[in-house]
């Protein structure tokens, strides 16, 4: 307002006239637009005459725009967020139990070339391969919980900037490895920040965990899932995180003899400890050069190349304290060959067994209700003090759509509430809360055709849309009140109200649509990630402005028989 009493007070007069009227380019613009715009108000207003005539007609429209926007919505799917394409590929490498290190490197060094052939060389920046786990416990800590041994590993890929879309690549490469390495196992992880952020650090958006202190029986139903989720359309890298098959040699002490030579059964565990991974693990030792000040870990460990076969590890030399004589290994126990879990989780102190499952092609909401139902026809025949849970994005993405929901209801009922303050009626803020279910018909229309999923961005998107659609809808009300205090029927203050409040929703709802038009598009970086809240804003609208149009003005005349209280007021003191 204060601007406009210091930069429009010298054409106030130019406005004051019945046609405004100037000279210049910008002012030939204006007359152009104006008189298109005045053609399309008496249009609107012809339209407008008629619906209010066939009140019925209109209401039956909205009522089944909005049912099939009901049904449209069982069509659209549901995902956390929307993935972008960052130009990373995380692929981890599983190799068969118990191959040596070196084994595993050859095993990498051949995937690589297969990757080099997918993806054409010119679309790489770099492939970097991490195999096996760090010996050091600190090292260890920050490692990547899916690497659990020497035969595991992952390659990471970072593509150049005009790459192919990712998507393509990773599908391509997870039907190509396996035909070419059945014995090896692959699955992909989220590259980006977010989305290892969205997955908490898991390895797949989808973690069933079977909990239970018996893990032995609980294999096989893990077994089970991993088999009937595998099925499921959309799940993609299904497998069983705990690997059970890792071959392991199994020494046991025979402690009646361990005992008359003065050595316990912890003498010959550190003996092994320290011959076979340093004594780095039991008793850590560092010298500092007086020179540099650096300090320096010192560590001993039979080499290698002397630890070849059963006799060679049966002559390590075990000796205790107190002085006692050292003995050897194969006087004091026997051993063989066995397998052993390789990882062992808990979830709560509890022991689970975890079967994760990733996404392609379907949207996650519904790839999670399909494995909801395995999980729940699972659940009648666990034993007794077995649980099955999903967790991981979909626990989180389930939680947050719940309270975004009750925070939409609960924004209305506010919104309702504080109108009913301000108008002072019940009845008008109602008549106005008319716009929002065609907003809620055009975000899902929009959605629907332009194959958006529901997730947090677009719900976001739409609690924007029905602020504007509630604003426009306030301008149609509050400028019909004031008609009628003149002594206008509601007919008639309908009428009136939407031919000059069209200007203005017009206006609003078209700048909102035009400012939304490069996010709904995905421009740039990332651009994928707001591209929901653009669609469902941009839809909103359009059908949120045709209702205030005219579902509203049709409400206003079917509801607003009585007079408006300031008229009533001049009548009973006249």
């Amino acid at each position: 307002p204060t601007m406009v009493r210091y930069l429009l007070r010298k054409e106030a007069h130019i406005y004051q006239q019945d046609h405004a009227t100037g000279s210049g380019p910008i002012w030939a613009v204006h007359n152009l637009f104006n008189r298109g715009f005045l053609k399309l108000q008496a249009g609107y207003r012809g339209m407008l005459d008629w619906s209010l005539d066939h009140p019925g007609t209109v209401v039956a429209s909205f009522v089944l725009l909005a049912g099939t926007a009901i049904g449209l919505s069982q069509l659209i799917g549901r995902d956390f967020f929307p993935r972008v394409d960052a130009g990373l590929i995380r692929m981890h490498v599983r190799a068969p139990s118990g191959v040596r290190i070196e084994e595993t490197e050859e095993y990498f060094s051949r995937i690589e070339a297969s990757i080099r052939q997918t993806i054409p060389g010119r679309e790489i920046e770099t492939i970097l391969d991490n195999i096996g786990l760090p010996i050091i416990g600190l090292n260890l800590a920050y490692s990547d919980s899916n690497t659990i041994g020497r035969s595991d590993g992952e390659i990471l890929i970072s593509l150049k900037r005009d790459h192919s879309p990712t998507d393509g690549y990773i599908r391509q490469l997870r039907r190509k490895l396996r035909e070419e390495f059945p014995d090896c196992e692959f699955f992909f992880q989220p590259a980006d920040m977010t989305g290892q952020i969205l997955n908490f650090g898991l390895p797949a958006p989808i973690d069933i965990q079977i909990t239970s202190r018996n893990t032995r029986a609980a294999l096989p139903i893990a077994r089970e899932i991993e088999r009937r989720v595998a099925a499921v359309p959309g799940a993609v890298d299904v497998h069983l995180h705990q690997v059970t098959d890792a071959p392991d040699l199994k020494v046991n002490v025979d402690r009646t003899k361990a005992e008359l030579v003065g050595l316990t059964q912890r003498d010959v565990a550190n003996a092994l400890l320290v011959t076979l991974s340093s004594s780095g693990q039991v008793s850590p030792n560092y010298w500092i050069d007086p020179v540099n000040g650096v300090n320096y870990g010192i560590s001993v460990q039979t080499p290698p190349t002397r630890l070849e076969s059963f006799d060679d590890i049966a002559n390590t030399p075990i000796s205790g304290p107190g002085g006692a004589v050292p003995q050897l290994l194969r006087n004091l126990a026997s051993m063989e060959r066995g397998q052993s879990w390789a990882v062992v989780n808990h979830w709560n102190i509890q022991p689970v067994l975890n079967v994760y499952a990733g996404v392609e092609g379907r949207d996650l909401g519904g790839v999670a209700g399909d494995v909801q139902e395995i999980v729940d026809s699972l659940k009648k025949k666990l034993p007794r003090g077995m649980l099955i849970d999903i967790r991981g994005q979909v626990e989180t993405m389930n939680s947050s759509f719940i309270r975004l929901g009750a925070g939409l209801i609960f924004a209305i009922i506010l919104v309702y509430l504080l109108m009913v303050v301000n108008f002072q009626s019940w009845l008008d803020p109602f008549i106005i809360l008319m716009a929002l279910p065609g907003a809620l018909s055009g975000i899902i229309w929009m959605l629907f055709l332009s194959q958006t999923t529901f997730s947090v961005p677009s719900l976001m998107g739409a609690i924007m849309s029905i602020g504007v659609a509630t604003a426009n809808s306030i301008l149609m009300i509050t400028f019909a009140n004031d008609q009628r205090e003149l002594g206008l029927s509601a007919r008639q203050a309908a009428l009136e109200a939407g031919t000059v409040r069209l200007r203005p929703v017009l206006m609003t709802a078209f700048a909102m649509v035009i400012g939304m038009l490069p996010m709904s598009l995905g421009w740039g970086e990332g651009g994928e990630q707001n591209a929901p809240l653009g669609r469902a804003v941009i839809g909103g609208l359009i059908l949120a402005t045709v209702a205030t149009l005219f579902l509203v003005p049709v409400t206003y005349r079917l509801l607003r028989k009585k007079a408006p209280r300031k008229l009533e007021m001049t009548e009973e003191s006249a």
